[in-house]
């Protein structure tokens, strides 16, 4: 019987168990929205995962959204990134970057010379952004004219061989948490017409678009997509009128490309499994043949079982990876976690980000 301490190869990448980190925003990027040395020890920390999901880093500078959050399209960010991977792989670790558009959830202060934040549509969202200020509502958004996709898509490309030159082992493509691309999926958000708009085809576009330039350029066998069907992420974005037609075209989609993954986020991020409407996920995986990966508060024991039974081929975990730095091996030994410093998650420096302990050997 297969466990969830067991090796096992994902595309291109070979992993010594199924147990992965999260990505997780910290905001603690240091000038140029670089990774700092803190960041270094953070990942270095946690390298016993069986792949590591680095946080979420935009892909231009317009597709920030939070303060103090990583890039990876300039060489600088690529260098300093560089010293997070080796450090992964010098621990024996692997390691994959997310790639990452806010679309509409980000600030005009966040954004080159005030900017208005773009999106599929002009709709607005009732999201909160993090900015010098704390937490601020999200600014109103323009909606991306076709002519521009072309250079987005572009953006996709570059992040994803920035990655690569980085020292990364793959890449995720963030099409989840009601960002950018689930912006264009979801017909909450979208109301546009022509060719990104008005049908499930047409919505599903620049996914699949995006999905196709970034695994031409790195490998499928190095690329991974991340969704969430029935995440709302605090209530900032309606789901869409039929999301299991909607995932479902776009998993049955990506099936052929042979992807390294499908990271499948169960529920309402961060909060529950259960949702108010019912969502088929066993429907879902059945349309795809390649890596599962399932995600959202996941206890040891679902970990476990949900390995066991073959439901999923590998469990992620995000905050406990956050308080509990060797949670692989408290996983193993059935030991309890470090609890969470809340207060600490965003932004601020070492305490409730690399000074959380280990067990001793």
């Amino acid at each position: 019987m297969t466990t969830l301490f067991d090796p096992i190869k994902i595309g291109e990448i070979s992993l010594n168990n199924r147990i992965v980190m999260a990505p997780l925003t910290r905001n603690r990027a240091i000038a140029g929205n670089c990774p700092g040395p803190m960041t270094v020890d953070y990942y270095r920390q946690r390298a016993a995962a069986g792949l590591i999901i680095a946080e979420a880093s935009q892909i231009s500078p317009m597709g920030q959204g939070y303060l103090d959050t990583p890039g990876i399209y300039s060489q600088e960010q690529v260098a300093a990134w560089r010293h997070v991977t080796d450090a992964v792989h010098q621990a024996g670790g692997k390691i994959v970057l997310q790639l990452w558009h806010v679309g509409r959830i980000s600030h005009t202060s966040l954004l080159p010379e005030g900017a208005a934040p773009v999106s599929s549509s002009v709709q607005p969202s009732k999201a909160m952004t993090f900015t010098r200020n704390g937490f601020e509502p999200v600014s109103p958004a323009r909606a991306l004219t076709d002519e521009e996709i072309p250079a987005l898509i572009e953006d996709y490309r570059k992040a994803a061989r920035n990655a690569l030159e980085a020292g990364f082992d793959g890449v995720e493509i963030h099409a989840a948490n009601t960002y950018l691309i689930e912006q264009f999926l979801r017909d909450s958000v979208n109301d546009r017409t022509g060719p990104y708009g008005g049908t499930v085809q047409n919505r599903a576009r620049l996914l699949l678009e995006v999905v196709q330039a970034v695994t031409k350029e790195v490998g499928a066998g190095r690329t991974g997509v991340r969704l969430s069907p029935m995440t709302t992420f605090g209530g900032s974005t309606e789901l869409d009128s039929n999301p299991q037609a909607l995932y479902g075209y776009v998993v049955e989609q990506l099936a052929p490309f042979g992807l390294a993954y499908l990271h499948v986020i169960e529920g309402e991020t961060g909060s529950s499994r259960q949702t108010a409407e019912a969502f088929d996920y066993e429907a879902l995986h059945s349309k795809y043949p390649g890596a599962w990966m399932v995600n959202n508060c996941y206890t040891r024991d679902d970990a476990l079982a949900e390995i066991a039974s073959g439901k999923a081929d590998l469990v992620a975990f995000g905050r406990p990876f956050i308080s509990t730095p060797d949670l692989v091996r408290r996983l193993k030994e059935d030991l309890p976690f470090n609890e969470l410093q809340a207060d600490k998650l965003y932004g601020g420096g070492a305490e409730g980000y690399i000074d959380y302990p280990v067990l001793p050997v």
